[in-house]
């Protein structure tokens, strides 16, 4: 660079500075104004007591509280962007939209900021020199705090294209600088550095199902992310209502990538994983994969609505009702069956039919009451029957003809012995034999537990997969139950008794603060001074004259607050407005069920590598998957370029993924790296000893990076696993946990105990060596599987011997 290039550059630097500031200005005016109209709400200024005016009050609050997040979310890299067009205009781009008055929180003129996710902004993603879209300069602005640090141009001329470069990267520079930072055990937004084919995905319609496949490094997740906030943006109505679900693989990952979307300014979303989907089940039992895969099929839907039926029950002969006075009645088989029958062919599900089986029970043991208490016929030789009678007819010396009479009861009578039998422990007892009240948890469980409910219930199974099945009732779950319980819950209804409890006690509360509020309107009229009540002035305003008792009750209930993500949360029946899932090839049969039930619209996002499938229960094909749901409308979008994972790295990944069946296409790598991937042979016996010294020498490599080892899931404690904290430099996980993530060093241990144990084998070796940005090593004993022949092999004579000798010392030796 010249000198005048440099004076260049700094003027530039300058001048943008300038107006870096000024977006800033911008920005604290606007966080004044909309914290000031927040603590207004807050104070409840002009807020009333009517159900009208407290709506108004929390939508006032929603908007913004959520306002006030989002301006303090663009605190970092506020403005990242410029477009120089043709006509000669120029448009700023950055995290939020900023208007030109700080006190106007929408305003239609041209701002002086563009939001990333407005129309206008797009080409600033998409423009090429091949494709320039009215663009003649696009220049990226770094930044580090409030400061302006560089300036990044791209000329979008033909002319002055480099022929080598890659011309489908938007921001080269930029994007390889952001991609060979190192990691932090956070996920960052792209927003800088969106390519053209990620920004096609995120700005896709909303309608309907979206697949997007793609390969590792490929930034499946981080589209997925910044697709939630591009449609939070866009459909803001919508889905302010109803949210955004955001679906990941375990616990480890969703705290990876859970401040992005703060980040961008969005809190609209719930981010779960499958286990968490179903409120008040924390499920966190551990079980085999070949147990979390039989609950995982499609069949586990059949299964579980058997083993509703299966609680309907008729008995074998007769069923003895013995009531409360000690009288029995009986409900033969017959009746039984007819009641069933009746009740089954209601539509509605289990426990919400219990009231119409109850009354049939109810009725049939009625007839039978009446039939006893009130004879149908009473012939002239039964009543002779009593000497009493007997006497009075030989007195009238008359013939009597037999006397046909009706039941002596009537319709009262009869609705008083149905009362009764509805009371009767008896008869709940027998009702709850014949058509018990059930929750999800108690059919799950007892289902579990009894061999004998398992083989009615699943007699398809063969007696392992039953085994699989069985186990002692413990009251805990695993995320493989979590779709079961749900598919219970939907064929047994809610049962409402702890709603209407909840309803009870609300009620009893608010009458508890009206009477307070009574007693402290009297206190505060008694304690009016005698002159002032004396004053001619009347129209003195006292405490009683504002607030009626109920008003005043109202302003010392503390309101929730929840947003829709807390409230979604804790709503089992929630619809959400959209539903995004990564790694969404994980997914099972059953998961897919409970996620379709969560989205009736069908306005989803599901993001994942078939390729990279682990679960046993997961997909081999997005046809398959989605056909019993949507059957072919759905459309798919591909990510091929990986941005990730170096060239090297990704050479040996090929091969592994090669040797899948069927063979996927690999992502094509943008970057290389200076090492390459490396693998070190060890005695068996010295395996685990020689890890620690490995994790601390590639810690060394990347000293302000992240190191990830990637262990069997059998050994992990073996090898030093003991939790998933992320913010940790070396992190021991197993390659489930390790799924969506990325480090700048990855240690794979012992592969072929990782395949060798994993449902789908080579798939879980592929996912773990692709989580590299720079550096891949591969620790083992033995020989090499096939795949994995390309590593260059570290010996004694290697020229990283010294290194490696004292990262492993004290370990024994390396193998021979």
């Amino acid at each position: 660079m010249t000198i005048s290039d440099l004076q260049d550059a700094t003027g530039d630097i300058a001048a943008e500075q300038a107006y870096v500031t000024s977006l800033y200005a911008r920005l604290d005016g606007l966080r004044a104004v909309t914290g000031e109209r927040l603590a207004e709400v807050l104070r409840g200024s002009g807020a009333g007591g009517t159900q009208q005016a407290r709506s108004e009050r929390d939508a006032a609050y929603t908007v913004y509280s959520d306002r006030l997040a989002a301006l303090n979310a663009a605190e970092q890299g506020l403005c990242f962007g410029r477009l120089d067009l043709v006509d000669g205009g120029r448009r700023y781009i950055g995290r939020i939209g900023l208007s030109a008055d700080a006190d106007e929180l929408d305003d239609d003129a041209e701002p002086p900021l563009m939001d990333w996710r407005a129309p206008a902004a797009r080409p600033f993603y998409l423009a090429t020199a091949a494709a320039p879209e009215g663009v003649r300069r696009r220049r990226h602005i770094r930044t580090a705090d409030r400061r302006v640090t560089g300036l990044d141009d791209e000329v979008l001329d033909l002319a002055a294209v480099d022929p080598d470069a890659h011309t489908d990267l938007t921001g080269e520079a930029v994007l390889l600088a952001a991609l060979g930072a190192s990691r932090t055990g956070r996920m960052r937004d792209i927003v800088t550095t969106i390519q053209a084919e990620q920004d096609r995905v995120i700005r896709s319609s909303a309608a309907g199902v979206l697949v997007v496949q793609g390969g590792p490094g490929t930034g499946k997740t981080a589209v997925a992310l910044h697709r939630a906030a591009y449609l939070l943006y866009t459909h803001r109505e919508q889905l302010s209502q109803r949210g955004v679900l955001i679906v990941g693989p375990n616990t480890t990952f969703l705290r990876y990538v859970g401040h992005v979307l703060p980040s961008l300014g969005e809190t609209g979303a719930l981010l779960a994983t499958i286990g968490e989907l179903y409120p008040g089940v924390p499920a966190t039992r551990a079980e085999p994969a070949a147990t979390a895969g039989l609950k995982g099929r499609a069949d586990m839907a059949d299964v579980v609505a058997a083993a509703v039926a299966d609680r309907q029950w008729v008995p074998e002969e007769a069923l003895d009702v013995v009531l409360a006075t000690g009288d029995e009645l009986t409900l033969d088989r017959a009746t039984c069956l007819a009641i069933r029958e009746r009740a089954r062919r209601n539509p509605l599900p289990h426990n919400e039919v219990r009231p119409i089986v109850a009354r049939l029970v109810v009725d049939a043991l009625a007839d039978q009451v009446a039939e006893r208490i009130g004879a149908d016929v009473l012939s002239t030789e039964e009543m002779i029957g009593s000497s009493a009678v007997a006497d009075i007819l030989a007195q009238l010396g008359e013939d009597v003809d037999p006397v046909v009479d009706g039941n002596l009861l009537d319709e009262g009578d009869r609705e008083e012995i149905r009362r009764e039998l509805r009371d009767d422990p008896g008869v709940r007892e027998a009702l709850d034999r014949l058509w018990p009240r059930l929750t999800p948890r108690r059919l799950l469980s007892d289902l579990y537990a009894s061999e004998e409910r398992l083989a009615a219930a699943a007699p398809h199974l063969s007696d392992a997969e039953r085994a699989l099945l069985h186990r002692e009732p413990d009251n805990t779950w695993s995320p493989a139950d979590v779709p079961l319980l749900d598919e219970a819950a939907e064929l047994l209804g809610e049962d409402d008794r702890a709603v209407r409890m909840r309803l009870a006690l609300a009620e009893r509360e608010e009458r508890e603060r009206v009477e307070f509020a009574e007693g402290a309107l009297e206190v505060a009229l008694g304690s009016r001074s005698i002159d002032l009540e004396d004053e001619e002035d009347p129209e003195v305003l006292m405490a009683h004259d504002l607030l009626d008792a109920s008003r005043l009750a109202e302003r010392h209930v503390e309101g929730e607050g929840l947003t829709v993500a807390q409230r979604a949360a804790r709503d089992r029946r929630w619809a959400f407005g959209h539903v995004i899932v990564d790694e969404a090839q994980e997914l099972s049969p059953m998961a897919w069920r409970l996620l379709m039930r969560r989205c009736p619209s069908r306005s989803m996002t599901l993001v994942g590598d078939v390729a990279q499938t682990g679960a046993l229960a997961g997909s081999s094909s997005w046809e398959r998957t989605l056909a019993p749901f949507v059957a072919a409308r759905w459309r798919l979008a591909e990510l091929t370029v990986n941005y990730r994972t170096p060239a090297e790295v990704m050479a040996v990944a090929a091969d592994v993924l090669a040797a899948l069946d069927p063979p996927g296409e690999p992502p094509r790598s943008v970057r290389d790296t200076d090492g390459e991937p490396w693998s070190l042979r060890l005695d068996a016996e010295d395996l685990a000893a020689a890890v620690p010294g490995l994790a601390a020498r590639e810690s060394d490599a990347v000293p302000d990076g992240r190191v990830g080892v990637l262990v069997p899931a059998a050994r992990r404690a073996e090898f030093g696993g003991v939790d998933t904290d992320l913010e940790s430099q070396v992190v021991v996980l197993t390659v489930e946990e390790a799924k969506g993530l990325e480090f700048d060093s990855v240690l794979v241990v012992a592969p072929d105990e990782i395949v060798a144990e994993s449902p789908r084998g080579l798939n879980d070796l592929y996912v773990a060596l692709t989580r590299t940005t720079r550096r891949l090593g591969v620790v083992h004993s033995g020989e090499l599987s096939e795949p994995l022949r390309r590593l260059v092999p570290l010996t004694s004579s290697s020229h990283q011997a010294p290194a490696l000798a004292g990262a492993v010392a004290g370990a024994g030796t390396m193998a021979r």
